[in-house]
């Protein structure tokens, strides 16, 4: 049994030497922010979250993530597990937080008792037509320009340095549920696409993807959920508009089924705008799937290393 259940993912941190230039881009790729007395650039989304993406002055980098705990009480139970205090959370929704690191040395803080935003309405979405279904009459699309509507973040991606020492490490503190397991070749795991345990609560397909690549531990991407299709593909159009830097996509996964937009932040860090993922509870199975699913897509662009792979299937 896991120590205790985490809910969700909460927030990814970064370093940056322009806070500037990390604010606008964090505007066109759809977030709101503030900055705090310290100095801290703090990202949110239209959701609850009271942030979801934060950025001190210093070396471009990754920092750190977070998860959310189900109350202050199981918070108190993994710090006695740990033998670490609970230290209060000094950022947008206060709160407490636990601060740990994994096997690979990135600081991973689990958070209780923050004080949520209140959701901001995106106003009346119009039906969608599809030829068996004309939900849409006598009305038509209109769509603003203008960055895509994040909603909150869904998920992140890091690269490990030993997929099972890692897996075992969030699985034992966190209770995360493998969803699918990629095999580079039968009985030879590299990595896992996990999800929170909410029992009879369907949740993400993933919160965490752990992979084990050659090139060592390091971050690979976070994930934000956009309020839908129109609102990815009029994102898409904004940032390229503004020049951002675009890494992959448009296409739909095999492997969670979302709809994805990949870009570069002003440093080379990866961030996903995306739509229309699955959903699961703890009663499903796992499954596994090779690296050539994980590459892959439904349609849309396939992976640029599918190319030396021998292009999509």
């Amino acid at each position: 049994m896991p120590i205790i259940k985490v809910t969700d993912i909460s927030h990814v941190r970064f370093s940056a030497p322009d806070l500037d230039q990390m604010r606008s881009f964090l505007t066109d790729f759809g977030l709101g922010h503030e900055t705090s007395t310290d100095g801290t650039l703090y990202a949110y989304g239209a959701g609850i979250a009271p942030f979801s993406h934060s950025t001190i002055k210093g070396d471009a980098g990754f920092i750190g993530l977070g998860f959310r705990a189900g109350s202050i009480k199981d918070l108190e139970l993994l710090a006695r597990h740990e033998g670490i205090p609970v230290s209060n959370l000094d950022a947008p929704g206060g709160g407490k937080v636990l601060r740990l690191h994994d096997p690979d040395g990135r600081m991973v803080e689990i958070v209780a008792g923050q004080t949520m935003r209140e959701a901001v309405s995106l106003g009346p979405q119009p039906p969608h037509n599809s030829a068996s279904d004309y939900r849409r009459l006598r009305q038509s699309i209109r769509l603003a320009p203008g960055p895509a509507r994040i909603i909150r973040l869904g998920h992140c991606v890091l690269n490990v340095s030993d997929f099972r020492k890692v897996e075992a490490w969030y699985k034992e503190r966190f209770g995360f549920i493998t969803s699918d397991e990629i095999e580079m070749a039968p009985g030879m795991a590299i990595g896992a696409f996990m999800r929170c345990d909410r029992g009879d609560q369907p949740c993400d397909h993933h919160s965490l993807f752990l992979l084990q690549v050659p090139t060592g531990p390091g971050f690979n991407h976070a994930a934000f959920e956009v309020a839908d299709m129109d609102d990815l593909m009029r994102g898409h159009t904004h940032l390229k508009h503004t020049k951002r830097q675009a890494t992959w996509g448009i296409g739909r996964h095999i492997l969670g089924s979302q709809i994805f937009d990949y870009w570069n932040d002003p440093w080379g860090h990866e961030l996903e705008h995306w739509t229309d993922g699955d959903l699961f509870t703890a009663a499903d199975p796992s499954g596994k799937a090779s690296f050539h699913d994980l590459l892959n897509v439904q349609w849309g662009p396939a992976h640029p290393l599918m190319a030396s792979l021998g292009g999509a299937q």
